[in-house]
């Protein structure tokens, strides 16, 4: 299923300017690289229908330091949603996506990212794949999975079960404060 985003060019004034409409991340990342490559002010691709935050270019290093950033990669909508939601009531910005596909193709250009979630649904081989690539690409970049009973990612920073953000919240608040202090933030 291809997702529709909405380009998004952020003003000076903090206002929001359309650019267009695309159908699949390949695109978004792909209309977002354009649109930045023709202005400095920050660029996104946000998700048309639960508005979340795809990918982000042209971001000022002063708002790439005072904001944590997650990734998230997820198979299920409904938990990677409620993760979001309390993430970014604790003031992170996250940047959610729903598979693997999609997360290899905004992966594909390097960003800065604070930590890496992966969920809980795909298969363990699957998982195990994204972390291994992850650590790959992002070797001083935290990994926490999610897991299903029974199951862990040797390879993840962080292996806690799937259920709700008491097992999972501590974690990420811990990593991130020691993130920021390590940065001299």
């Amino acid at each position: 299923m291809n997702r529709v985003s909405e380009v998004i060019e952020v003003l000076p004034n903090s206002s929001r300017r359309m650019i267009t409409v695309v159908s699949g991340l390949e695109f978004a990342k792909a209309a977002v690289e354009d649109l930045a490559k023709h202005t400095y002010d920050e660029c996104l691709a946000v998700d048309a229908e639960t508005h979340q935050i795809v990918m982000q270019l042209n971001v000022e290093p002063a708002k790439l330091q005072a904001t944590k950033r997650v990734f998230q990669i997820a198979d299920a909508e409904e938990p990677a949603l409620r993760r979001t939601e309390v993430l970014k009531s604790r003031g992170y910005s996250v940047m959610a996506v729903m598979g693997d596909d999609a997360a290899k193709a905004l992966l594909s250009s390097i960003q800065h990212y604070d930590l890496f979630i992966v969920g809980h649904s795909a298969p363990e081989e699957t998982r195990t794949e994204m972390v291994n690539s992850l650590k790959a690409r992002y070797p001083g970049v935290k990994i926490l999975a999610l897991n299903p009973p029974d199951q862990r990612v040797p390879t993840a920073d962080y292996n806690v079960p799937q259920n709700g953000p008491e097992n999972w919240l501590p974690i990420i608040s811990q990593e991130l404060a020691n993130s920021a202090s390590s940065c001299g933030a």
